[in-house]
């Protein structure tokens, strides 16, 4: 038995294209996200861009990530909204781990656009059952999610790149595939408006991106990283993001409970 936000259509969509909308995932978390992120911009973590952001300041953005562990409204989200169940059922999984968050705000006048890639190949995992949830906590139209339906299911997974210098992330690596046009090279691209809390649910392996309009109006997203009963750690040719240093993992290993818990068990 589904949950009741999605149906069956949803699940096989989700199968099918690896990216489904999933309207009012999180709306009753709204201001509990909001809270977090106002936290976490105020005080990031290592990992966190750390700009002298205010909130309208023109054209700054924001980013950060593996914060649910110390802000207690994004281990509320994870733990008490129906992300996890949703997970299990769009997944077809037994099991829910955590991956990691991951929050992103543009302030109005930011104009970079996010390049086209995959999520899966900057991950220390693999696997087909994941799902990455993308909810904004503004509305949003223009600022959202650009998906390639199907990407998921391609042969060779889409060559990562350091975005700001332009270089492979794994030099040399032969097993990619150089990184493609959706739009000049005809492939289907799904894109919604968006109200706070519904949310874009997609496979790590999506081939996504967003446009480079300047933005009018601030926006807030929260991303929720999962990961199924397949989910396997596996060793890449370079650094990882997030790295996780110290996990002493092998190739192979479901990812350690202590760091990574179940959060749903059918």
């Amino acid at each position: 038995m589904t949950h009741p936000l999605i149906t069956q259509d949803h699940i096989d969509t989700y199968q099918k294209d690896g990216v489904v909308l999933v309207k009012g995932l999180f709306k009753d978390f709204i201001e509990p996200l909001r809270k977090g992120i106002a936290e976490n911009i105020a005080a990031p973590s290592e990992f966190g861009t750390q700009p002298n952001l205010k909130e309208g300041a023109a054209g700054a953005f924001f980013d950060d990530y593996c914060n649910w562990n110390r802000i207690p409204e994004f281990s509320e989200v994870i733990h008490n909204s129906p992300a996890a169940e949703v997970a299990a059922d769009l997944m077809q999984s037994k099991t829910v781990q955590v991956f990691h968050d991951h929050v992103l705000v543009k302030e109005p006048g930011t104009a970079a656009a996010t390049p086209w890639h995959q999520d899966g190949p900057y991950y220390f995992v693999e696997g087909q059952q994941n799902v990455s949830f993308w909810t904004p906590l503004d509305t949003v139209k223009d600022a959202t999610l650009r998906m390639v339906p199907g990407s998921h299911l391609w042969e060779k997974p889409v060559l990562p790149m350091r975005w700001l210098s332009e270089q492979d992330f794994y030099a040399g690596e032969d097993i990619y595939m150089p990184v493609p046009d959706p739009d000049a090279d005809g492939m289907p691209v799904v894109e919604w408006a968006m109200e706070p809390g519904d949310a874009v649910a997609f496979n790590f392996g999506v081939l996504h991106g967003t446009r480079g309009e300047t933005l009018e109006n601030r926006r807030r997203a929260f991303s929720l990283r999962l990961i199924g009963d397949d989910a396997r750690y596996v060793e890449r040719a370079g650094p990882t993001s997030p790295p996780y240093p110290g996990h002493n993992m092998v190739a192979g290993q479901k990812l350690r409970e202590d760091w990574f818990p179940t959060i749903f068990t059918r």
